[in-house]
């Protein structure tokens, strides 16, 4: 039994049986059982998985998380294939105004939330920008924190060639890699905004050329960004790992979306590619308002379905005492 079990166990059995005054009844109270299990289990996903779903053709699905409450509703659906702790945590969960903002100890505190929350999804986290521009060396470093600290499975870097050597050195030391080409959104300012990339001949073969680079530099699969679809089709036909498509058509091997944009809780701009499965905010937004009408209204909490009582003798001595207290 491994100390931090141990101590979890402990705490648990003090809290829960030592004592019933003790007992703790709260709407935070841990569950009886960990969420994280799905009802039917699911073999861990692994880079051997996602090669074998691309080579019978069977459609790989990735989506973000951010934390334990929504790397718990990826690992819910054994169709999850891949959960990525992505940099879009900068905007949608920090309120930044792009993901170059996000720092190393901001992106390994969200991974190591979403660590605790996931089952059988392939984990893999970005690297924040700047933390494997300067160096190999640095990279390296940085790479090793995420695995280490934010206890991800592999990292997944933006860029085209100029990036193979760093995609070569943390593969040859056994750190999984994800290369993303095409738009590179830790490059918009470059870019000029989140623009369609590859609509040229010139910029097509960029694109393919820069694919091809980094799986000959080890990549296990490669995000393909915001491309015409014949782009996406051609690379996936190109490459021998699997293509993870956003907004590059149909032809990949699989699919990612930002969790915020599945869920319809992301109030900013929706993409072309962007499909809502969900419309979780305005659900959300009715929540909140209902809870702040009950509570100006006094509905809640109702006294008897909502609140505790204390035993009537109890409660006349608590009283007694009060009063003898006062007189004296």
């Amino acid at each position: 039994m491994s100390t931090t079990f141990a101590h979890r166990r402990l705490s648990h059995d003090f809290i829960f049986r030592a004592s019933p005054q003790l007992r703790r009844w709260m709407s935070v109270r841990p569950p009886s059982q960990d969420p994280a299990t799905p009802p039917i289990p699911r073999k861990k996903v692994t880079i051997q998985t996602l090669q074998a779903l691309r080579q019978s053709k069977t459609p790989i699905s990735m989506l973000t998380a951010y934390d334990y409450p929504s790397a718990l509703a990826c690992s819910s659906s054994l169709l999850t294939d891949i959960t990525l702790v992505g940099d879009s945590l900068a905007q949608v969960c920090l309120g930044y105004a792009s993901t170059t903002q996000l720092t190393l100890s901001e992106m390994i505190h969200h991974a190591k939330a979403a660590a605790r929350g996931t089952t059988h999804p392939f984990l893999i986290a970005d690297m924040p920008f700047g933390t494997y521009h300067t160096s190999v060396q640095n990279a390296v470093a940085n790479a090793v924190r995420l695995v280490q600290e934010g206890r991800v499975e592999g990292v997944k870097l933006e860029g085209g060639r100029e990036i193979a050597d760093v995609v070569r050195r943390l593969t040859d030391i056994g750190i999984p890699v994800m290369a993303h080409v095409g738009l590179l959104p830790q490059r918009h300012c470059a870019l000029s905004g989140y623009k369609v990339q590859g609509k040229s001949a010139e910029a097509a073969k960029k694109v393919v050329t820069d694919a091809l680079a980094l799986q000959e530099a080890g990549a296990f699969a490669v995000v393909v960004e915001a491309v015409p679809l014949e782009l996406g089709k051609y690379i996936t036909d190109r490459l021998k790992i699997p293509t993870i498509g956003i907004g590059a058509g149909p032809h990949t091997s699989g699919q990612v979306l930002v969790y915020d944009d599945v869920m319809g809780t992301w109030s900013g701009h929706k993409a072309k590619f962007v499909r809502r499965f969900g419309n979780m905010k305005e659900i959300r937004d009715n929540a909140v308002q209902s809870y702040g009408e009950a509570v100006r209204e006094g509905s809640f909490p109702d006294p008897q379905a909502e609140s505790y009582t204390m035993d009537k003798i109890e409660w006349a001595r608590f009283l007694e005492n009060e009063i003898s207290e006062d007189i004296r």
